[in-house]
This record gives structure tokens, C-alpha cells and sequence, in this order.
């Protein structure tokens, strides 16, 4: 099995094995090269919602985005795998296909069947969904606790240097220290 580990404030390892590589090729193969390229070094979760999901890779302290990303790769969400609570997904834009870096961990189940019926973030006729291509195996505490940080609305930084105000930013930014690949081994201290 592939494994990552996120490093904020404690550790994560989240699952992207066998079955998510089988389920979503596309999508994990461009994690994973974020990963080894260390792009989300130093990246914060940038939203955070406590009954939804909390929301990184994408833009550094101060809420600057973070620079240049990949070509936006193609939605894998009709793969069967559901937006279940500790699952970990593709963020986009409106578009299906507009997937770069950026990424979610469910912190509810998303998938129209948890206690929020109207959030689904699964495919159904007609739209498409978000791409779930992991989930977290340990370490789900740390999620949890990032989910309850107090948040805020604050100005971030765009690309072309506009400052647009952002809702549902942690307060103290929570901070990606890195996200390395792990084997089986490695897992296990």
C-alpha cells in the first residue's frame, strides 16, 4: 500500500493504496507527484469547516496561494468510492476537470447518507462529484482537532495579487509542516 503522512502539529497517515491507485490512477499519480515534488511544504489548511471538511494545499501563511500548479487533471469521482468521514478527495473549481493541488479530508460523511442528507459530494445524475482517492488511517484525532480551531473570514492573496476575502480560515494558521511518502515499515514507529 502507498502511504503519505501529513506533519502539522502531530502526525497523520493517510492510505492511498492498491485500491485508490486501481480506483483513481489519474488522481493519485498527481498527488503523489505533488508530494515527492514537496509542494505542499509549508502550506496551511486554509478552510476549515467543522461539520464539513477541512481544506489545504494551496496556500501558504499569510494566505498567499501557493505558486504554480500542474495541469488540472480529470475528475475520477464516478470510481465508487464515497466522500465518507476520513476520506481524503480532490478540491475543484466548478469545473469537473479542474483539479490541481489542492485537497479536502471529510470530516462528516459528504456523501448524502450522513447527518447532513443534503451534502453530497458523490456523483449523481447528471453532476459530477469530487474525487475521493484516500483515506485517513491513523490519526484521525489530529483532523479532528484541526476541525474544531476557531476560524474567520480573512484576505488572501491570489495569483495575479488581487486580495479577495476567504471565509472559514483558521484564526492560528494550521500549518502542513510536509507530506513524504511512507512504506509499510516506516509506519509502524
Amino acid at each position: 500500500m502507498k502511504r503519505f503522512l501529513f506533519l502539522a502539529a502531530a502526525t497523520m497517515l493517510i492510505g492511498c493504496g492498491a485500491e485508490s491507485a486501481d480506483k483513481a490512477p489519474i488522481t493519485v499519480k498527481n498527488f503523489l507527484s505533488y508530494v515527492d515534488d514537496k509542494f505542499y511544504d509549508g502550506t496551511i489548511f486554509h478552510r476549515v469547516m467543522s461539520d464539513f471538511m477541512v481544506q489545504g494545499g494551496g496556500f501558504e501563511p499569510g494566505l498567499k496561494e501557493k505558486g504554480k500548479t500542474k495541469p488540472p487533471i480529470k475528475n475520477e469521482s464516478k470510481n465508487g468510492v464515497s466522500n465518507e468521514r476520513g476520506t481524503i478527495a480532490m478540491a475543484r473549481l466548478g469545473d469537473p476537470d479542474s483539479a490541481t493541488a489542492q485537497f479536502y479530508i471529510n470530516v462528516e460523511d459528504n456523501n448524502g447518507k450522513g447527518k447532513y442528507k443534503e451534502r453530497n459530494l458523490d456523483p449523481v445524475s447528471g453532476r459530477s462529484g469530487y474525487a475521493v482517492f484516500g483515506k485517513v488511517i491513523e490519526g484521525m484525532d489530529v483532523v479532528d482537532k484541526i476541525r474544531e480551531v476557531e476560524t474567520g473570514t480573512k484576505l488572501g492573496t491570489i495569483p495575479d495579487g488581487r486580495q479577495a476575502p476567504m471565509e472559514n480560515v483558521p484564526v492560528e494558521e494550521v500549518v502542513i509542516k510536509s507530506i513524504r511518502r511512507a512504506d509499510n515499515a516506516d509506519s509502524k514507529k
